[in-house]
């Protein structure tokens, strides 16, 4: 497989477009973790089947988040889409989110080109409030099994604000 730091970028996310790489499926509770020193997925561990990830989950190639991994990522989309796969996603916002008192980021995003829903979704105000709920609520009990109170959702943000942590994780990435 080849290692994804090397052979994709960020992509442009100064114009609102990032390359995400899925570690998650939605709909899942195995938790699928990129492991860049081996450039191999590995499962980390298998979560309550109560907490299945309510959306796609994966990661921007070339950054560090402040919790030494990868910039997370949100891809809302009605498939479930498999791991080891990438997609040219467009940034809609930020879940402001905090694990084990360290600041763990997530990119919200969604398929640059769904013809399903006609491109419908351009910024976190086209998401239900429903949808919005249920991810607060699984990133905020995911881990309550084993580490109750471990985990903060402080609220969402505007695409801006996203481009502004991307940034920052990449300077992080080229320093690292």
């Amino acid at each position: 497989m080849a290692d994804f730091n090397q052979v994709l970028d960020p992509g442009n996310y100064q114009e609102g477009f990032i390359n995400t790489v899925i570690e998650i499926s939605k709909g899942s509770n195995l938790k699928i973790e990129w492991d860049p020193k081996r450039a191999a997925f590995r499962l980390d561990r298998v979560e309550p089947s109560i907490y299945p990830k309510p959306v796609n989950y994966g990661f921007i190639p070339q950054t560090i988040d402040e919790d030494g991994d990868e910039l997370d990522t949100l891809v809302i989309c009605d498939e479930s889409l498999p791991t080891g796969i990438w997609l040219e996603a467009k940034i809609i916002g930020l879940l402001n989110f905090e694990d084990d008192n360290q600041n763990d980021y997530k990119i919200v995003c969604v398929p640059n080109d769904n013809r399903n829903n006609g491109d419908s979704i351009n910024s976190l105000n086209d998401l239900s409030d429903q949808l919005k709920l249920q991810i607060e609520e699984h990133f905020k009990h995911y881990k309550d099994l084993k580490k109750p109170g471990s985990t903060i959702v402080k609220g969402w943000e505007d695409e801006e604000k996203a481009k502004q942590i991307i940034a920052e994780c990449i300077q992080r990435y080229q320093a690292n």
